[in-house]
This record gives C-alpha cells, sequence and structure tokens, in this order.
C-alpha cells in the first residue's frame, strides 16, 4: 500500500493568504525556517497507477501538477484519479471537486450526512450535474468498502466526535458521518493506516483504532487549545473548531505517548502551529516523542 501526503495544511494552507502571523511572515521573508504546504489531502494505491483521492483540497490542481502518478499517461486525457473519497464537508476538503470537472463522471464515496451537505448546504454536486456529473456510493459508519480499481485495500469508516462544517445547518449540533476517520488497510498484510485529519475527542472507538493502526496520520492543526485566541486571530478554542491539540493534559501527544504504532504523523496543520518552524521547540519536543510532521510529498509504504 502507497500512501503519499499531497497537502499537509489546514484550511488556508501556509503560509495563509492573508495572514501575518509569525509563521507566515517569516516564511515570507526568510526568517523563519519552514516550508511551504497545500490544503490537506492525500491519496492511496496499491499499483502505483489508480489512486484514491482522499479529500479534494481547493489546491488540487497545484498537488496534481506535484505529483506524477496522478497526471494524465494513458490515453489524450485521463487521471490516476480512480475515485474520491471524503472525511467531512468542510470547504478546504471539498471545493477542489469543482477543479476537476473536465474529467470524466467522479466515483465519490462519502457518509449521507457528507452528501447531504453536497446537494443542499454547499450545493457542489448539482453544480458537478452540468459538467462531469458524480456518482455516489454511501460510505457507511460501520463496515468496510473496497475500491474499484484499487485492489487489496479496504476503507472502513469511523464516525467522530467532532463538527459539521460552519455552513452546517446542524454546525451546534452533531450527527454521526459529519466526520470520519479511516482504517486504510491492507488486506493481505493486515498493515493498517489510520487516517483522521480533523479529530476532536477520544473516544473508545478512535482508541480502538488508534491501538490496531500500524500508521497513524492524525489531527495537528493547532498546538495549544486557546492558540486563535492567545494570537488575536479568533474567539474560538481549538474544541470549538473541532480538534483536539497537541499540548496539554490528554492533549495530541499524551494520546500518541500510548500508542504503539511504527510511525505518528501530524498532519492538518494549522499556519499559527510553531510545530512548522523546524528550529522551534515545540518541533524538537514533537521529535523526542517519536511524532513526526507531514509535509507535502511524504511517502508512506506499508
Amino acid at each position: 500500500m502507497n500512501i503519499v501526503v499531497l497537502g499537509s495544511a489546514a484550511g488556508g494552507g501556509f503560509p495563509q493568504w492573508n495572514c501575518n502571523c509569525r509563521n507566515c511572515a517569516g516564511l515570507r521573508n526568510g526568517t523563519v525556517r519552514a516550508t511551504a504546504r497545500t490544503q490537506s489531502s492525500i491519496a492511496v494505491s496499491t499499483n502505483g497507477t489508480d489512486w484514491v483521492l482522499i479529500n479534494a483540497s481547493p489546491d488540487i490542481l497545484t498537488q496534481i501538477r506535484a505529483t506524477p502518478a496522478l497526471q494524465p499517461a494513458r490515453a489524450r486525457r485521463d487521471s490516476g484519479i480512480a475515485a474520491v473519497m471524503l472525511m467531512d464537508a468542510q470547504i478546504d476538503h471539498v471545493t477542489g471537486l469543482l477543479m476537476l470537472r473536465e474529467g470524466k463522471e467522479l466515483p465519490l464515496y462519502c457518509t449521507a450526512q457528507v452528501w447531504r451537505e453536497l446537494n443542499e448546504g454547499l450545493p457542489l454536486v448539482p453544480v458537478l450535474s452540468h459538467y462531469c456529473g458524480v456518482r455516489w456510493h454511501a460510505l457507511p459508519t460501520a463496515g468496510g468498502v473496497h475500491v474499484p480499481r484499487i485492489p487489496g485495500i479496504r476503507f472502513t469508516p469511523l464516525a467522530l466526535s467532532s463538527k459539521a462544517p460552519p455552513y452546517s445547518d446542524h454546525r451546534h449540533d452533531p450527527h454521526p458521518g459529519d466526520n470520519i476517520g479511516l482504517l486504510i488497510e491492507d488486506v493481505d498484510s493486515g498493515l493498517c493506516v489510520f487516517y483522521a485529519p480533523g479529530l476532536g475527542a477520544i473516544d473508545a472507538p478512535v482508541e480502538a483504532a488508534l491501538g490496531r493502526a500500524d500508521c497513524v496520520l492524525v489531527d495537528g492543526t493547532f498546538w495549544q487549545a486557546d492558540e486563535m485566541i492567545a494570537l488575536g486571530l479568533s474567539g474560538k478554542t481549538a474544541a470549538d473548531m473541532g480538534h483536539l491539540p497537541q499540548s496539554g493534559a490528554g492533549g495530541m501527544i499524551a494520546v500518541l505517548d500510548g500508542v504503539n504504532a511504527q510511525r505518528k504523523i501530524l498532519i492538518h496543520i494549522n499556519n499559527t502551529n510553531p510545530i512548522l518552524d523546524e528550529d522551534s521547540a515545540q518541533r524538537a519536543l514533537l521529535a523526542r516523542h517519536g511524532i513526526e510532521v507531514a509535509f507535502d510529498g511524504m511517502e508512506i509504504r506499508l
């Protein structure tokens, strides 16, 4: 099983276009040692030719240009993208669907809750019906699915305790399926990755998934609970936005310390997070705990 990290940043990317925080300003002027990142997405394959795109970020065209395996190679017009699978209906995970409109009908895997949002709250599906069209495959919140052209991989969704998108009519009334994690398992070897870029709480099913995974690729959005408040950028905490910060009691570092996976990787990293600074004390602390920071182009092979 091959996984490529197409994008590793949270919404807005890094540097964010309108942000002058220490990280963004420092990357632009060269005073912070860091690497630019696009908005979070991964691709999964078994043969290196056919890929499941997991989340379609607004940066998808840039990501395709940086990833030869996704580019046309077999016909006058084609793509290495065999299907798209969505973790949620957040703008930074779905609006890239519009950039794929020139292709063939899109096989789209998502939960019923996400499908509803894409037809009503943020009606991308009706728009795409005038272009390539979308063929929906329902992702259950229990049980695994197989994707044609991706043999030997089972994708098992796991409903997460998180939030629907800000535009949703039930933003403050979470429903199962608003946000999922995925166990991505190589059926032959039994090796698996737990992917959860939007993880707001650790409940028993999540704990079990973390314990089973050989590699965890999880929410790295914020370093501290009040990060956006402390910087004067928002009045919301990490929890208000559906994310578990890395630091503090019960934070992601503490959670991952109890996980025996071969690799522990943070993804969906907000532009304000000090771990983006490769010389920061926070980045050094992660290294001491055996936790990696995802970057665009990172490859994971199991």
